[in-house]
């Protein structure tokens, strides 16, 4: 690896665009190429952005100039691409979700440790001084013995986007965005050493003419810590998170930040009526994973310690057993 690694984007969309916007910002890696199914879309993104290479995905992971490669594709396709970057030799920065059902979920790390190669699911709040301060504050106790967990993200979706209202794409609320209150509530476990016993205590939702989930609720119990979350498609909901102790409660207003900087305040409620409020600086959230997915590759680890893949299993499981029960 040159001492500047060299990154792939499968994919020329949306949330690749985002990330090669945010990849300038990164420390440890550049553009270098651009895959697609389409060779001639891979092109045009290439130019737009400034990679050097383009074409199929195929013949973008068959590259020895490659040294790491981000998946912004749709959902249905992260497993194929995943597994065939690991069998080429690539570390991986995988969007959410990292696999549509358990089984997709336990095989891609399966491969990424048998490669010997890193692999990081793309949780961007995961990223940053500001989640590195509210893993502080669970586990050490400044909360006290955590108790409960309470957050959501909605959004009114344009229907006209396929990705999110077709079953054969993964479509749906879950997939798409109620990960991220469930990978938080399972963060939350981990940190406050509790991540064991993982059971949906009870959940509702609406399914959609098209069949997909559209809005849900739950009540997750993780070794005794209660996550009350919340997401949907159809309607805006807080971008709020409460984590609550016995000796106060840590009440983030932005949780999820944005795709171009991360959030940066908190206010800690300790038991004795007073409050502190938690500041940090920010950082490019996209940018910052990429960083963290290189520093591994550099190190010879598999793994980021913002976001284990303990933790993106856990996660897995609790959001396939929420969708069963709709």
């Amino acid at each position: 690896m040159s001492d500047t690694a060299r990154w792939a984007v499968l994919g020329a969309g949306g949330i690749s665009g985002d990330f090669l916007r945010a990849l300038p910002h990164a420390r440890l890696g550049a553009l270098h190429a651009v895959g697609a199914r389409d060779a001639a879309r891979a092109r045009a993104f290439a130019d737009e952005f400034g990679g050097a290479v383009a074409g199929t995905y195929e013949e973008i992971l068959g590259r020895d100039d490659v040294d790491a490669v981000y998946i912004g594709t749709v959902h249905t396709s992260h497993r194929e691409l995943a597994l065939a970057a690991l069998a080429a030799g690539k570390a991986v920065l995988c969007e959410k979700p990292l696999g549509i059902s358990v089984a997709e979920t336990e095989e891609i790390p399966a491969a990424a440790d048998a490669a010997g190669l890193p692999l990081v699911e793309a949780f961007k709040y995961r990223f940053g001084p500001f989640p590195d301060r509210v893993r502080e504050l669970v586990s050490s106790g400044a909360l006290g013995e955590i108790t409960e967990v309470e957050t959501a993200i909605g959004f009114a979706a344009d229907r006209g986007i396929r990705r999110l209202f077709d079953p054969a794409l993964a479509g749906g609320a879950l997939l798409d965005a109620g990960c991220y209150p469930v990978s938080l509530a399972v963060g939350v476990a981990a940190w406050a050493g509790r991540l064991d016993a993982l059971a949906v205590v009870s959940a509702d939702g609406v399914i959609g003419t098209t069949g997909v989930d559209e809005d849900a609720s739950a009540v997750l119990d993780l070794g005794g810590i209660r996550a009350r979350v919340s997401t949907s498609i159809t309607r805006t909901l807080p971008r709020a998170a409460t984590i609550r102790g016995t000796r106060g409660e840590l009440e983030i207003p932005n949780v999820w930040g944005s795709r171009v900087e991360s959030t940066a305040t908190a206010v800690l409620h300790r038991e004795d009526g007073t409050r502190e409020e938690i500041a940090t600086g920010t950082v490019s959230p996209m940018a910052a994973e990429a960083d963290a997915t290189i520093a591994a590759l550099r190190e010879g680890r598999t793994e980021a310690p913002e976001m284990p893949w303990r933790e993106t299993l856990a996660t897995a499981r609790l959001l396939a057993e929420w969708r069963s029960v709709l």
